[in-house]
C-alpha cells in the first residue's frame, strides 16, 4: 500500500526520484501510464498493472469501446525501472499530459503512486476537500 505525499525536483533529463519507502515496494519495476480521467502520471507496480490488464481482458465490453480503452491504457503506458539513485525517467508524452515541469508531487494512492504537477495537485486537493465529506456520507 502506498500512502503519503512528497515533493521532488525533476532533473534536466526528466528523471524524478521516488521515496525509498515506495521503491522498496517497486523493486520489480514499474509501469508508467496516463491517469485515468485525471491529469497525472500513474505509477503501477508490475504485478498491479498485470492484474488490471487481465481484468480489462475479461471485461464484457466489446467492439470499438474496448479497443479504444485498450489503446488509451496500453498505448500510453511505459515500462520503467530505477537508476542507482532511485530515479525513474518520465517519458516526455506523460510529462506533457500531466503538466509536470521541474517539480513533481509524488502521492501514494493505495495500490499505485501518482505523479502530479504542483498546480494539478493543488486543484485536486481543493476538489477532494470539497467532496470528501459527501463521499464518506454516501457510504463509500
Amino acid at each position: 500500500m502506498f500512502k503519503g505525499r512528497y515533493q521532488y525536483k525533476v532533473d534536466e533529463k526528466g528523471r524524478v526520484p521516488l521515496p525509498p519507502v515506495f521503491r522498496r515496494q517497486l523493486k520489480e519495476g514499474v509501469v508508467l501510464a496516463m491517469g485515468l480521467g485525471e491529469k497525472c502520471i500513474a505509477v503501477y507496480p508490475v504485478r498491479e498493472w498485470k492484474r488490471l490488464s487481465d481484468k480489462l481482458a475479461e471485461t464484457p465490453l466489446t467492439g470499438a469501446k474496448l479497443r479504444r480503452l485498450i489503446r488509451f491504457t496500453h498505448g500510453n503506458a511505459y515500462d520503467a525501472s530505477f537508476d542507482g539513485q532511485g530515479r525513474v525517467k518520465l517519458p516526455d508524452t506523460l510529462r506533457t499530459y500531466a503538466g509536470i515541469g521541474d517539480t513533481a508531487i509524488v502521492v501514494g494512492a493505495n495500490a499505485r503512486v501518482e505523479l502530479w504537477s504542483t498546480e494539478g495537485w493543488n486543484a485536486e486537493q481543493t476538489a477532494a476537500e470539497e467532496q470528501a465529506s459527501g463521499i464518506i456520507e454516501s457510504g463509500v
